[in-house]
């Protein structure tokens, strides 16, 4: 029988590399480099599957293969904004995510952050690498205290429920939410929280605010100047979500002319290229996209992206279609 051909487009954990390998007829981008829109076409036109990341710009011109022969895109990721949705139905395409499997690990890097940013850790690291601490003092890099402090979590779904779980019963946190669409009372029970109507409400209230919402066109610059204005000044933004949602020249206003206290970023607007505005703002703790960077949840995400498969090529719907 046959194997269907995949296509991997970047370095995936080894033991996912080579269950795929026992599976199907596959081919990895070896060079692991983000792949432009003509050889993301020529994949669509070669290989039954294509199986992108988020560094994958699948919009209108890399889907533009009317011919393609792909029949599904099995994406290695919770997010699929960086697939263009009507172009993806208009060939047919299969699109399918991994949920579940990493919002733990993308919880635990949002508070991370959080943490970091309000015990200015990352100044304090830096402080010490350039020889530059002088000794103990009782002024030295004063922060904010985060138990008991209340938090703000747009965007309800798997990771952000982790992150309410963490803050409520591990920091004692006040939680409140934000979601595009009404949260089971069972669900915000679990964690005392309560949902309000808008961005705009939560906002002026929150002593921090974490982004757990979708990216993609509808929540482009969600953050915006008039939204950071809303925030209080000794308040702090966490965003592991997607980097389109902060409006980031606004948000390096912000920091530099402290409107709010400070901020903890994971993902950027145009990713790896971090925006300079941002890179001199000391108030501001920068990770480079670690959200899901374990060891557990990576070869998670790789083998329920398998199951996908294996779904799609015996003839059954995906567990996890989302186009």
């Amino acid at each position: 029988m046959v194997k269907p051909s995949v296509f991997v487009t970047r370095r995936w954990p080894a033991a996912v590399e080579a269950r795929l390998a026992e599976d199907y007829d596959v081919v990895l981008n070896t060079g692991d480099k983000p792949l432009a829109a003509p050889e993301l076409r020529d994949a669509l036109k070669t290989y039954d599957a294509v199986l992108p990341t988020v560094t994958d710009k699948l919009g209108a011109e890399a889907l533009d293969v009317p011919q393609a022969r792909a029949r599904i895109l099995a994406n290695y990721g919770v997010g699929y904004s960086h697939i263009d949705e009507g172009c993806a139905r208009d060939l047919g395409l299969t699109v399918t995510n991994t949920p579940d499997v990493l919002s733990e690990c993308t919880a635990d890097i949002a508070m991370t952050l959080m943490l970091m940013a309000a015990r200015r850790a990352s100044e304090g690291e830096r402080e010490l690498r350039n020889g530059q601490w002088s000794g103990w003092r009782p002024t030295h890099l004063i922060g904010t205290k985060v138990s008991g402090k209340t938090l703000g979590i747009i965007g309800f779904g798997r990771i952000g429920q982790e992150m309410a779980k963490r803050a409520h019963h591990g920091f004692g946190m006040k939680i409140l939410v934000q979601n595009r669409s009404a949260v089971d009372p069972k669900v915000l029970a679990q964690f005392n929280a309560t949902q309000v109507d808008s961005v705009d409400v939560l906002l002026p209230q929150c002593d921090f605010v974490s982004l757990h919402c979708p990216g993609g066109p509808a929540n482009r610059h969600l953050i915006n100047g008039r939204r950071l204005d809303l925030m209080k000044q000794d308040a702090f933004l966490i965003n592991t979500a997607r980097g389109e949602v902060v409006d980031e020249h606004a948000l390096a206003q912000a920091l530099w002319f402290d409107v709010i206290a400070g901020a903890g970023l994971d993902v950027y607007d145009g990713e790896p290229r971090i925006n300079p505005d941002l890179a001199g703002c000391d108030n501001l703790v920068m990770l480079p996209h670690l959200g899901s960077a374990t060891r557990e949840a990576r070869e998670a995400m790789g083998f329920r992206v398998l199951d996908n498969l294996d779904d799609f090529f015996a003839g059954r719907t995906p567990r996890d279609r989302v186009i």
